[in-house]
């Protein structure tokens, strides 16, 4: 520890010398036995940071206070934060030495952040000639393999995206065929029933044949169809109509 117990005795010549001085002024100078400088380096120090808290509360005032020991200890206080106040007494002395330091110092960082936006700006604009292949004359081997891998990649992906909206069509254009398959299987059923319905009426003597009439079928995009329009008419004579229940 840096600092010793307060019970600790000092020594008797200087005990004997405080006694005699009793709180008169002390000669500042540093202190030869290290158990008493331990001692004092405690007292002060809990002092110091009782002051400096008084004063930040008292007087609303930042403080920010540093010590080291001499064993390299550190012992801090601050009411607001001790990189903060720092910082802020940089900007003040910063401030008062030339005022003009600060504008400078920003129109100078602004200045090399263009530049170093404009040297990418250009080396991008570089880099979309040469994939383009203008301006590889003046390139060695070594960049003209970089950029060959840059260029397959990239092809390579363009490939891949071509692939997958391929397949997607195609998968959409089978499920199409799927949709027009059933749709001509249920056309041809319904013409199948129809010529049933014909025969049937056909054999029948005396009758007089009336068309079923047709639902029409609508497949998605695709326009009502009339599956079947009557071939033949039949004229009527005094003939008893089949009625169908």
């Amino acid at each position: 520890m840096d600092c010793p117990s307060q019970d600790h005795q000092f020594d008797q010549s200087s005990s004997s010398q405080l006694r005699k001085t009793g709180r008169g002024k002390i000669e500042i100078k540093r202190i030869e036995n290290t158990t008493n400088r331990q001692v004092t380096f405690c007292k002060r120090r809990n002092g110091l940071l009782k002051k400096a808290y008084e004063l930040s509360v008292l007087c609303d005032a930042e403080v920010a206070l540093i010590v080291f020991s001499s064993r390299g200890r550190l012992y801090e206080y601050a009411n607001n934060s001790v990189r903060g106040t720092i910082e802020r007494y940089k900007k003040a002395c910063a401030d008062s030495s030339n005022p003009g330091s600060v504008s400078e110092a920003n129109a100078q960082f602004y200045q090399q952040e263009a530049s170093k936006l404009r040297k990418h700006i250009r080396e991008i604009q570089n880099s979309n000639r040469h994939i383009l292949g203008d301006g590889v004359d003046g390139l060695n081997f070594k960049e003209l393999k970089n950029l060959e891998g840059k260029v397959e990649k990239a092809i390579g992906r363009i490939r891949t995206r071509k692939n997958e909206l391929l397949f997607a069509e195609i998968e959409l254009m089978h499920k199409r065929e799927i949709e027009l398959q059933n749709a001509n299987t249920y056309l041809r059923a319904k013409i199948a029933e129809n010529e049933r319905a014909q025969q049937h009426m056909n054999l029948m003597p005396g009758s007089e044949y009336q068309p079923l009439a047709s639902q029409p079928y609508d497949v998605r995009n695709f326009l009502p169809v009339n599956l079947l329009e009557p071939d033949q008419h039949y004229s009527r004579q005094d003939q008893t109509a089949l009625q169908l229940v």
